[in-house]
């Protein structure tokens, strides 16, 4: 097909590199023998060069159906950088008028266009398949591949219709490129696009230079952010947020700390969102705070850290993103901040979904929170999702190699959970087998009799925890084999029935438990910043005595993170003290003349010098919302519309309105609490505050079960809390 051509002459000529990256010379070789070409290249490995070259040489129009709009603009900047004909590279979506899209149409047509960009969107359009069948198709690439599959971290469904499209076109060979397939997901994408005998170039997913980090989300995640970005002076990052608030929120705290940051979602109106990932490009700013509709091909080889504010939700997605640190070899830090109430979040957010959606995405996010909690290495962890062995046992760059934890034997755990799975003959997942481990007689369990079984109760001597990790790492050690297909059952492979005749030693190493390590953050303060243990002793002695005297809850007074932040930055003013979290004016005028004469005399006794520097300045003028919100409470408007004229949920609202009580403020909410609950019910949750000794959500949920749903029993807790502290 192809005449025989030099590729490195042409690489030099056209891109100006001397020699190819790794897989790249022989992928280009396979396209231009007209072969269909799978390739499965990590971030950084120079995927684009392996369609952009071969479109230069062929006959034709190389025709890129990639998903971002963003991305296609990006890539074919850099084209015509590299050419001195404009019109060598365009892109059809729709955000070109009629006279753009007729410009580009002539400029194929004269054989000038060698690289056409198009949207799955595009592609299906009547009129552009009409004016396809006119042209000289070289070849099809399909870029982010693993948008075909729902197993992929970014399912779109246009995208199961390009094979199709392809016939009506005219059949060519194809190339299909991504940088994150795990087997299952590699083997969608063949039979969706109908390329099954493509020849398969898999390049390692090990980026040696990244270093990874899972750090426990704690009230003083904001200022850990600040302080770690402030140690990273003049260095390119970006901030993964889940939510387009969080991301604008986040942004403006950055900006009023003194850090050049931007925001960055699908949100924003186009030209903004453009001008903003150009002013980070071009270095006119440090940091991006964006959703993840960021950096799908934003080709800045320098990004020197990621951090994720939120963890995602796919490994896939997690490793994608992370993938845009260090992307020219040189250092990357990858930091993500959890906590396992997120994972809860998200999977609430999936409720209403088709079920075996919903199947998929559970699975995912219990992939994520197995890599999230684990202690083991984390390389060999993602490597072993991606279907790759790591050979190594300390890779040395990430935060479970370079502080090892402990390892214990667990021989006969091992054997436990094998002799689990046999007698529930491989039909369960995971947490099924751990139910029938621990020997809890759940629902599922006596439908099928389980409790009948010998090995019923048999792990009682361990925590969840610790079968937990049994699974994981035998999974990862080859000893059981997980059925993604269907929802994640667990089998016993060749090598576990070896084991279970032969047993050898199996050292695990226990899991992280975030949910203790958040309990303890007050008095260690992390690594990030330091609580003085003394004075938040002080203060939550202060608090108890205070809510004594107004026979009150302590919680109600200020919440635990408030005096943390007081105990790290020792605020000595009622204006400083506004500056804490969760205090506003009305608190600080209430109860802060006694605190803030502690934290003075303590400062003085101490001789300590105040972090002026790291005192997080707030963003004020979120209080626009917030004002809004507490006006509209005023005129008696119901809580549900007053969500929905604020574009928020309803839990989001509730949010709002918490830190507005939280803060100080007093608010009546009594006429919507009494169109939706009797005064009975109303008055139960309310003595059950009036008791308790923490405001905790989930206590309250434990303790009127099916009696009241969340929201009951928050908006009680907000009549509560505005009633007693306000």
């Amino acid at each position: 097909m192809a005449k025989e051509v030099n590729l490195t002459e042409e690489l030099k000529k056209n891109f100006g590199f001397d020699t190819f990256k790794g897989n790249q010379e022989a992928i280009i070789r396979n396209l231009l023998a007209g072969k269909d070409t799978f390739v499965l290249m990590p971030t950084g490995g120079g995927k684009s060069l392996c369609y952009q070259l071969p479109s230069l040489i062929l006959d034709g129009t190389a025709i890129v159906i990639s998903p971002l709009i963003a991305l296609m603009k990006n890539q074919v900047d850099a084209m015509r950088n590299f050419s001195a004909e404009d019109g060598v590279a365009h892109f059809i979506n729709s955000s070109l008028n009629k006279a753009a899209i007729d410009q580009v149409k002539a400029d194929i047509l004269s054989g000038k266009t060698k690289l056409l960009y198009v949207a799955p969107e595009s592609l299906t359009k009547e009129e552009n398949i009409d004016f396809l069948r006119q042209v000289n198709v070289s070849f099809y690439a399909v870029d982010e591949a693993h948008c075909i599959s729902e197993w992929g971290h970014d399912f779109r469904p246009e995208y199961r219709r390009i094979r199709p499209i392809i016939n009506e076109i005219g059949v060519r060979p194809v190339i299909a490129l991504t940088a994150t397939a795990t087997p299952k997901v590699q083997h969608d994408i063949q039979k969706n696009l109908g390329m099954s005998d493509a020849s398969v170039f898999k390049s390692s997913f090990n980026r040696p230079n990244l270093y990874y980090e899972v750090r426990p989300k704690t009230a003083n995640i904001d200022k850990d952010i600040i302080k770690y970005i402030k140690s990273q002076e003049g260095k390119s990052g970006i901030i993964y947020c889940l939510s387009r608030k969080k991301v604008e929120e986040l942004a403006e705290l950055l900006q009023v700390n003194g850090i050049r940051a931007l925001p960055y979602h699908a949100g924003m109106d186009s030209t903004t969102r453009t001008q903003n990932q150009d002013a980070f490009l071009l270095e006119k700013i440090d940091v991006i705070v964006a959703t993840i509709a960021f950096g799908m091909g934003i080709d800045k080889p320098d990004v020197r850290y990621v951090i994720h504010y939120d963890i995602p939700k796919s490994l896939e997605g997690y490793y994608q993103e992370t993938g845009r640190a260090g992307r020219d070899g040189g250092e990357g830090q990858c930091i993500t901040f959890y906590i396992n109430k997120d994972l809860q979040k998200l999977e609430k957010f999936m409720q209403g979904k088709p079920i075996a959606e919903q199947e998929i995405g559970k699975q995912l996010l219990l992939e994520t929170a197995a890599y999230a909690e684990s202690s083991l290495c984390r390389r060999k962890i993602l490597l072993h999702y991606f279907g790759e062995e790591y050979e190594e046992d300390n890779c040395g760059n990430c935060d479970n190699c370079l502080n090892p934890k402990k390892q214990v034997e667990a021989k006969d755990q091992l054997c436990a959970v094998l002799e689990t799975i046999i007698a529930l003959k491989e039909k369960f997942k995971a947490e099924y087998v751990i139910d029938v481990l621990l020997g809890k007689e759940t629902n599922q369990v006596l439908s099928y009799h389980h409790e009948d079984l010998e090995v019923f109760g048999s792990g009682q001597g361990e925590d969840d925890r610790t079968w937990n990790a049994v699974i994981r790492q035998a999974l990862i050690a080859g000893y059981i084999d997980k059925d993604i297909e269907n929802y994640g059952l667990l089998k016993v492979t060749k090598a576990g029935h070896a084991f279970l005749k032969n047993p050898v030693s199996f050292k695990i190493v226990k899991d992280v438990d975030f949910e203790d390590i958040e309990e303890e953050v007050p008095m260690k303060g992390g690594a990030s910043c330091a609580v003085d243990p003394e004075l938040y002793s002080i203060l939550k002695d202060l608090r108890k005595k205070i809510a004594k005297r107004l026979e009150l809850p302590p919680y109600v007074i200020f919440q635990d993170p408030s005096l943390e932040a007081m105990a790290t930055t020792y605020p000595i003013t009622l204006e400083e003290l506004q500056n804490i979290p969760g205090v506003g004016a009305g608190k600080a005028k209430r109860y802060g003349e006694e605190f803030v004469k502690v934290i003075k005399a303590h400062v003085e006794e101490n001789e300590i010098e105040r972090p002026e520097d790291l005192r997080v300045r707030t963003v004020a003028n979120k209080s626009k919302l917030k004002v809004s919100i507490i006006q509209a409470i005023d005129r008696k408007i119901a809580l549900d519309e007053l969500a929905e004229s604020k574009g928020l949920e309803f839990g989001e609202l509730l949010d709002e309105i918490e830190a507005i009580v939280y803060s100080g403020t007093k608010i009546n909410i009594d006429y919507f609490l009494r169109e939706i609950m009797d005064d009975e019910h109303i008055d139960d949750i309310f003595e059950y505050f009036k008791e308790s000794e923490s405001d905790s959500l989930e206590d309250a949920i434990e303790e009127f079960g099916m009696e009241s749903n969340e929201e009951e029993i928050r908006l009680v807790r907000i009549k509560f809390l505005s009633e007693m502290g306000n």
